[in-house]
């Protein structure tokens, strides 16, 4: 059941502009925006017409254009480096850490489990459902390669993560909604594989965050407060 041999994907992936945007994105960019007109660089006109562009875009590229001219949107870029586009080497084994297969059958990991740094997906005329949302991240890069044959893989990640695709479909979809976090220390999810007739999907799960990352903005502050109050 090895369709990894059978299917080989060429180096094409997408520029960052021409990726599609994600509601995760064009919150982003509303925050921008907001901040922007608190501080006077936009009228309230100015504000409304391009948060309505903003709803109507449909890749990064077009997102960004509507913070090209503020200096926010420089200053936040250069403070948070961007997740790569693909593992770093040696980051991730050939080998995976879990199979989780469904033929003609569903398959689910979801809930409190601990991630490896690789997972295949198959699904053959089933469906397969990984739910990171409440994962333990032992590792900052996960390999998800998922394949699905007349069926349906469908991926969820907690939303201060990276997620990147690079996956392809033969007449069938292959979706992965781009997320960039702000902490450049947070896991990177990668989504790789191919959709055959079927669907692959993966998106951030609204208003799931990753513990331990948590965990650490809450030390590093109260360590700050602590500093700034003498103790």
């Amino acid at each position: 059941m090895d369709l990894e041999k059978h299917a080989q994907q060429p180096d094409t992936a997408p520029r960052t502009a021409e990726l599609r945007a994600s509601d995760a994105d064009r919150d982003r960019i509303a925050d921008l925006l907001r901040e922007a007109l608190a501080e006077g660089r936009l009228t309230a006109d100015e504000h409304a017409e391009r948060v309505e562009g903003v709803l109507a875009a449909k890749t990064v590229g077009e997102l960004d254009v509507f913070v090209q001219d503020l200096p926010i949107a420089h200053r936040r870029a250069a403070a948070h480096a961007t997740a790569p586009h693909r593992p770093t080497a040696g980051a991730i084994p050939m080998d995976p850490d879990d199979n989780v297969v469904a033929v003609f059958s569903a398959a689910a990991r979801k809930g409190r489990w601990r991630t490896g740094r690789r997972i295949h997906a198959y699904a053959i005329f089933g469906s397969v459902e990984i739910d990171l949302s409440e994962a333990m991240f032992d590792h900052q890069q996960v390999m998800i390669k998922a394949f699905s044959v007349f069926g349906s893989v469908e991926i969820r990640v907690p939303e201060n993560v990276s997620l990147r695709g690079t996956g392809g479909g033969v007449l069938g979809s292959f979706e992965v909604d781009t997320l960039d976090a702000t902490d450049e220390e947070a896991p990177v999810v990668f989504v790789d594989g191919w959709a055959v007739l079927g669907s692959v999907e993966a998106r951030p799960r609204r208003g799931k965050l990753v513990a331990d990352i948590l965990d650490r903005v809450h030390r590093t502050v109260g360590k700050s407060m602590r500093k700034h109050l003498g103790h």
